[in-house]
């Protein structure tokens, strides 16, 4: 599997980041405990089972886009949610997402919540949070509309383990 990411803005990597570290400081779950060399604050924008490389580099040219991060955004799963950071869809950012969905061809069913027109793109912020925690989490997140900008292109590639970077 591999998923086509697109990165923030050092400034808003950094609030991201922060809201991490709160949830850790609070003991709960956070996408900053994740240590390994490749996690960082990221926006998926597809998923699909095989690489894809080849269509994407042309699609780097476009970067910098603005990015507009509203509030809190839940994906609610039996007994817990993941919380994010709302990315608000622009019509920029729309349109680079259509842009990729064309360059890599159509999404398998699995993955058909990144395909155009049904993908919610967000910055996650912790996983499994259990419902007796989520209040707490919410706080302790402490996010609010901020605009930066989406600076980087990337390819994770979950098979090998492997990042690449576009731009």
């Amino acid at each position: 599997m591999i998923s086509v990411e697109v990165l923030p803005d050092p400034a808003t990597d950094a609030l991201a980041r922060a809201a991490w570290r709160r949830l850790i400081d609070a003991g709960l779950p956070s996408a900053g405990r994740h240590t390994g060399e490749s996690n960082r604050p990221h926006i998926t924008v597809a998923v699909r089972d095989s690489p894809v490389l080849d269509g994407l580099s042309g699609l780097a040219d476009v970067l910098p886009l603005t990015l507009r991060l509203g509030g809190v955004l839940l994906f609610p799963r039996p007994g817990q949610a993941v919380i994010s950071w709302q990315v608000v869809v622009t019509a920029p950012l729309a349109e680079f997402h259509r842009r990729v969905d064309a360059a890599i061809g159509p999404a398998a069913e699995r993955y058909a919540h990144t395909a155009s027109d049904r993908w919610t793109p967000h910055l996650t912020m912790a996983r499994r949070v259990g419902l007796a925690d989520l209040g707490a989490a919410v706080e302790a997140v402490d996010l609010s509309p901020h605009v930066g900008e989406v600076t980087g292109l990337r390819i994770w590639d979950a098979t090998t383990r492997m990042v690449t970077t576009l731009r």
